[in-house]
């Protein structure tokens, strides 16, 4: 299920094969010449996923209204995960590239009108990377709109440079700068995230970076130091969100029966997160 303004909905029906220009069909193995999608070539199939959900979301996941995907999975086990219910695959519903598109493709006028785009979220959408490509590509040139990644950035090796090209925006999680703190949190090395950080620097590819600000755990001054140093040297970084922990996402904790290890946290003040806002501020970047 997912939440559409205020309003459940499922996950869709498949319908109708989406074309390409001219009603070229998109499926590989169809008619000579028919038009394939990398993926499709990769398979030799129909392009199928597991995707928890879809929403549209206005200001979180990338610029202006965004037909959000969800898919199912994530390498990572954060302790602060407020979709805990999107880690396991198994979670998610067998679904194929063509319903997906058919259903972003209901609200392309409206979304262009925003100055918005597609976003692919997870769990981590890079764990089904030759899926996650299919959704990119098609997004952006099937439908002309504006692509989001939102990632980890654990697997970023698994992103090949065909998929980062129908890729506009990153938005990259750096979850702590201390490496200790980053595998308390993640229960995963800060290294990969790192080398693809950089490699999206290399790609001038660029980057909206998010910071989880944990008190006690992420928010020591010579942490977030870290992070905004590492972010301002890479120049491709246009803007840091900031993001207060919260724990909205305990009650899913509780009804998949996992423990919430940060139950007696607290939120960050007002005064915390100026703080920190201010630190990346002080390296020249643009923090929200």
């Amino acid at each position: 299920m997912t939440v559409l303004f205020g309003t459940s909905i499922p996950v869709g029906q498949a319908g109708a094969p989406v074309t390409g220009p001219g009603g070229v069909g998109r499926r590989a193995g169809g008619a000579a010449g028919a038009c394939q999608t990398p993926a499709a070539a990769a398979t030799q199939r129909p392009s199928e996923g597991s995707v928890h959900s879809w929403d549209l979301s206005t200001g979180v996941d990338g610029p202006g209204t965004r037909f959000v995907t969800f898919l199912a999975g994530c390498p990572l086990s954060c302790l602060y995960c407020h979709n805990p219910d999107t880690m396991r695959m198994r979670n998610g519903k067998r679904t194929s590239a063509d319903e997906v598109i058919a259903e972003a493709r209901k609200y392309t006028r409206f979304i262009s009108a925003s100055g918005g785009g597609a976003t692919l979220s997870g769990g981590e959408p890079l764990l089904q990377p030759v899926f996650a490509g299919e959704l990119l590509h098609r997004m952006k040139n099937d439908l002309g709109l504006h692509t989001a990644l939102d990632t980890s950035g654990f697997l970023g090796a698994r992103a090949t440079d065909a998929l980062l090209r129908d890729v506009d925006l990153v938005l990259l999680d750096i979850k702590s700068w201390n490496r200790a703190t980053y595998e308390k949190v993640t229960g995963r090395p800060l290294g990969p995230t790192l080398d693809f950080a950089r490699r999206l620097a290399g790609l001038g590819k660029e980057v909206h970076l998010r910071f989880v600000l944990v008190p006690g755990l992420t928010d020591a001054r010579e942490n977030v130091e870290g992070v905004a140093a590492f972010a301002a040297a890479l120049g491709n970084v246009s803007r840091v969100d900031v993001l207060p922990f919260h724990k909205l996402g305990e009650s899913k904790w509780q009804a998949l029966d996992m423990p919430f290890a940060l139950h007696g946290t607290p939120s960050p003040t007002a005064g915390q997160v100026a703080d920190a806002k201010a630190l990346f501020a002080g390296h020249g970047l643009k923090a929200v």
